[in-house]
């Protein structure tokens, strides 16, 4: 199988400010209109109908939800979606928490994570993995992208949460620029992915709160939403 992964940025759109432009988010206060245009020409650029894009009703926890492409609405309350059918793409929103593409081509299957501070702590990623394993997955032969997010000198929390999201997820305490506590999710997802024998880890190292082409919930409070897509395609002769 080839994987296919895209990464949009605010760019391209229909939505007016301050979402804009390209906002995918249909639960943030834009026009529904606008993100509806935004998300037919999603489909179209990627070359899919519209109804091969899953979406999640994300709400910051751990639960998977396996899809097939014959859904008929956004996932209910589930942070990772995962599929062994080709040409189903499988869509995470963030500004600023890090989406996660995995994929095991070999095996036929791909995942797609929203994976925030909560949902981090509490072991999402871990818990997408295993959806994967019984699809027939194997860590060993993953393939994982971490998406842009806000960095670790960016991310200021108060010392008490830092310490607490460092104790289920080791790797993530930061020192931001201001000399204060923050986390780096992304470097404790590395550090768990490695964990966990993922064997082919990388990073976007794009921060939202920095670059000002992507969305961001921290730097601008009401804002639109970019999204991590993933997808299979099978081989051609």
């Amino acid at each position: 199988m080839r994987v296919r992964r895209i990464v949009t940025t605010r760019a391209g759109g229909a939505s007016r400010p301050p979402y804009d432009s390209f906002n995918l988010g249909d639960h943030v206060g834009d026009d529904a209109g606008d993100v509806y245009a935004n998300r037919a020409r999603l489909a179209k650029e990627l070359g899919l109908a519209e109804d091969r894009l899953c979406w999640m009703e994300q709400v910051h926890g751990r639960t998977v939800t396996v899809v097939d492409g014959t859904e008929t609405k956004a996932a209910e309350a589930t942070d990772a979606l995962v599929t062994a059918q080709p040409g189903v793409a499988l869509v995470v929103m963030v500004a600023d928490c890090v989406p996660v593409l995995l994929a095991d081509p070999a095996a036929g299957v791909a995942a797609a994570v929203h994976a925030g501070r909560i949902g981090a702590r509490i072991g999402v990623l871990p818990a997408a993995l295993e959806a994967m394993r019984d699809l027939g997955a194997d860590p060993a032969r993953t393939e994982a992208l971490l998406g842009p997010a806000i960095c670790g000198e960016c991310y200021e929390v108060p010392a008490e949460m830092a310490a607490d999201v460092e104790e289920h997820l080791p790797g993530s305490t930061a020192r931001t620029r201001s000399g204060t506590t923050g986390l780096d999710l992304r470097a404790g997802l590395w550090r768990q992915l490695a964990a966990l024998g993922v064997g082919h880890i990388g990073a976007d190292p794009r921060c939202t709160a920095e670059d000002k082409t992507l969305f961001s919930y921290r730097r601008d409070g009401t804002t639109g939403r970019l999204a991590g897509i993933t997808w299979l395609e099978a081989d051609t002769a």
